[in-house]
């Protein structure tokens, strides 16, 4: 799996007119999952979501995690991010998951991170949505299981 991470003061997503998700200060992440991928791929990148130190402890240094803030997670499916975009000029998604597939693992993951944590927001699989942040920093990471 693959997660484009943002540490954001504020993010939400928009599906229509209705927000299906927001938080504050935290990280907004957006998913991909690609066809290998297996709950154990996405259990260890939800670790990773949660425990990643991108927040500044007291001397300003990198060192402070979303839970030891108090901050939220919003996780957005984005299927491109699966996208092998290694030749040409157009991506190909042969290495993204199945839709089916890919919706079963996101909703793993967003169902295990509410079990893990308490702000959890989402976006809606496979809809077309509108995302709105306030990146901080600004900083922003790429993680992924493999």
């Amino acid at each position: 799996m693959i997660a484009l991470i943002q540490r954001v003061t504020q993010a939400e997503v928009r599906v229509g007119t209705e927000v299906t998700g927001a938080i504050r200060r935290g990280v907004l992440a957006f998913i991909g999952v690609q066809r290998e991928d297996t709950e154990s791929d996405a259990d260890r990148l939800l670790e990773r979501l949660l425990s990643y130190r991108i927040f500044a402890d007291d001397q300003g240094r990198m060192n402070r995690d979303v839970r030891a803030v108090g901050g939220g997670l919003l996780l957005v499916s984005q299927f491109t991010l699966a996208a092998d975009t290694r030749s040409g000029t157009r991506p190909g998604f042969s290495t993204a998951a199945a839709p089916g597939r890919a919706r079963e693992l996101f909703d793993y993951l967003v169902a295990q991170a509410r079990a893990a944590h308490p702000d959890i927001g989402t976006g809606e699989f496979g809809a077309d949505m509108q995302v709105s942040l306030v990146n901080d920093g600004p900083v922003t990471f790429w993680l992924g299981t493999r």
